[in-house]
């Protein structure tokens, strides 16, 4: 059997704890000190758990700092403020910089054969309105919300049953819950660390006047609904509950900031938590920053803002191309311009639509010599040269050399820029007819053009377009670009109306065998080159189309083997084997990663990393390196 076990609070917290918890000692917040002097808010002793989650910044490299300031960002719609939750990365179990698990919200878990889970909450831990945070929270989720079919009508969230079944939950005890699987279930714990955290909790205390099993009178529950513009309890529930989109700013959270501004705004405004569990090595409760504001602004002049001082940190809406103006706004205001790199198995990466409404450009699509073909028929020099100033690295959408499961096989594959075999490989699929401009025909006479959508967010993917339009016409194919916004490119991608894209590549492009390797098999409906075979999986067979090509099947059937073995060894063979299935079949053309993202500061801001990896998955942006112990050094 194998079992993980950690516990962290204690390990280092023995010798600091006593400090921490005698109030008269206590470094306040200047941002609280009239809400303490008035007794609306208790002491920090009273306000962090007992044993709190004690943050050595100094062994981590950091330096300890100091309470005060706040940041402004800058964000392409009000549905952004979801980043609060990603940056502020507050997790049960989160990954650290090395992408190693570790307790965070939790005082410890145990895991055994990934099968049964035991995780231990921290005595006197907190909501940020001050109520406790028990295993409680765990059981009316559980209870009252999964086994809900009003509101959870699919059965929960596939994490929750990756074989069919929900696991059986216990309430051991007041501070101690277990989630038990007849299977192993390795996605467990992955995607509880991840960027858009497995929901197992929340506040009931505050959940409960919007349910039906809980509020006795139905007048309330009609003038709330009604205040609220939703015709269903159930629908009220879910509006109020949601945690990842923090829109409801009576909330309780456990991030380190809670937003504060109800929509529609232009402007958000989130402040600090101050019953949040982290603290420092010297007693000082974390976040060291009192507030971060997050000003709305078409996503197109992101860059321009923040280059004109607007942001004291930016990491979303800016591109490599922005670089140079962003650092020359180092001359003119006091920020400063890093680079970290993109986690991502490709910046650039084009997605044939094998599920694509036009029945001869879909046959073609699922035919593996034109996806090598037009692979094989793009000078990623070039691409590297002219868009990333060869910076990048040409590559196949796959894993980057930092992760441990990386293989150059897999980089190299049919990324060698070889227009006579691309053109061999067309010929052979029966495409050698040209009309009288050199562009191909189709069997059914038509030119061979290819619309490319994009979602217009990037003027990079543009440029990077162009370069591709003069490669795929060296081999007679037609390339043209079609812009449409993200909602209205994805509805298209579903219905099969976009014949390819352009997005990036695999989120994560630094996975551990402990990882789920569900990037590479379709499982979800945003895949833009099988949607609807993703749609199938996620849906569990309601919706969608089960894939018919045997190569992607293929995938899925692997990725139900990762899932039902708890050995690493197994994890890390079935790792490989899609690795290289899914870069021999070209499912995704990705043409360049291991590229640089800058990310703008205020040059006093503290504690960023010079060098970092960037991405979505797994390092949740900014969040393993803890916005929370970022802090402002005055000159």
């Amino acid at each position: 059997m194998v079992t993980r076990r950690i516990f962290l609070g204690g390990l280092v917290g023995a010798a600091i704890a006593p400090a921490v918890l005698r109030a008269e000692q206590a470094v306040e917040p200047e941002f609280l000190k009239e809400r303490l002097a008035a007794g609306s808010l208790p002491p920090m002793a009273e306000r962090i758990p007992a044993r709190p989650r004690i943050v050595n910044l100094k062994e981590m490299g950091l330096e300890p700092g100091a309470y005060g300031g706040t940041v402004r960002t800058i964000i392409g719609g009000q549905r952004d403020i979801r980043f609060m939750t990603i940056y502020g990365y507050s997790r049960l179990v989160g990954y650290n910089k090395h992408l190693q698990f570790q307790p965070d919200i939790l005082a410890d878990f145990r895991s055994e054969d990934d099968t049964v889970f035991t995780f231990t909450l921290r005595e006197g831990h907190k909501w940020s309105d001050g109520e406790p945070f028990t295993a409680d929270d765990f059981r009316y989720w559980w209870e009252d919300v999964i086994l809900n079919d009003k509101l959870t009508p699919g059965g929960g969230a596939l994490e929750l049953r990756p074989h069919g079944n929900l696991p059986r939950f216990e309430m051991l005890d007041p501070l101690t819950v277990r989630y038990t699987w007849e299977k192993p279930n390795p996605m467990f714990l992955p995607t509880l660390a991840g960027p858009i955290p497995l929901v197992i909790f929340g506040p009931a205390h505050y959940l409960k006047q919007f349910h039906k099993k809980f509020q006795p009178d139905q007048a309330k529950m009609e003038q709330m609904m009604q205040a609220n513009r939703v015709k269903k309890w159930q629908d009220l529930h879910i509006k109020m509950a949601r945690s990842y989109r923090p829109e409801n700013p009576n909330l309780p959270t456990l991030d380190p900031w809670r937003n504060t501004t109800p929509l529609p705004a232009e402007q958000f405004v989130f402040d600090r938590n101050p019953f949040f569990h982290r603290v420092d090595e010297t007693g000082r409760q974390l976040p060291y920053l009192d507030r971060f504001i997050l000003n709305v602004s078409s996503s197109s002049i992101i860059a321009a803002k923040a280059g004109a001082g607007e942001a004291d940190l930016q990491a979303t809406g800016i591109d490599f191309n922005d670089y140079t103006f962003l650092k020359e706004a180092e001359k003119r205001f006091p920020v400063k311009v890093d680079l970290w790199k993109v986690a991502r198995g490709s910046r650039i990466t084009l997605l044939p639509n094998l599920n694509c409404a036009d029945e001869a450009w879909r046959g073609l699509f699922r035919d593996v010599r034109l996806r090598r073909a037009l692979s094989l028929a793009i000078d990623r020099h070039e691409v590297n040269m002219v868009a990333f100033y060869g910076l990048g690295t040409p590559s196949a959408d796959t894993v980057l050399p930092d992760s441990p499961l990386f293989k150059q096989e897999y980089a190299d594959a049919y990324v060698k820029f070889d227009p006579d075999e691309a053109n061999r490989l067309l010929d052979e699929l029966g495409l050698a007819k040209r009309g009288d401009d050199g562009i191909r025909l189709l069997p059914d006479g038509r030119r061979a053009e290819i619309t490319v959508e994009t979602a217009g967010e990037s003027n990079l993917d543009t440029d990077v377009l162009e370069l591709v339009h003069d490669h795929w016409a060296n081999i007679g194919l037609a390339l043209y670009t079609r812009t449409s916004q993200r909602d209205v490119f994805r509805n298209r991608a579903m219905s099969g109306t976009i014949m390819m894209s352009i997005w990036y590549g695999l989120d994560n492009g630094v996975p551990t065998a402990d990882m789920s390797p569900s990037g590479l098999a379709p499982t979800l409906d945003d895949q833009l080159q099988w949607p609807l075979w993703g749609m199938h999986y996620l849906s569990a067979g309601q919706e969608g189309a089960a894939p018919d090509l045997p190569e992607a099947a293929e995938l899925v059937d692997l990725l139900g083997q990762w899932g039902s073995t708890a050995k690493f060894e197994e994890r890390e063979v079935i790792w490989h084997k899609m690795l290289s299935l899914y870069t021999q079949q070209v499912f995704s053309i990705g043409l360049i990663n291991s590229t640089l993202q800058p990310i703008l500061r205020a040059a006093k801001l503290q504690n960023l990393p010079e060098k970092a990896l960037y991405g979505f998955d797994p390092t949740s942006y900014l969040g393993v390196y803890m916005p929370d112990a970022f802090w402002y050094k005055e000159a």
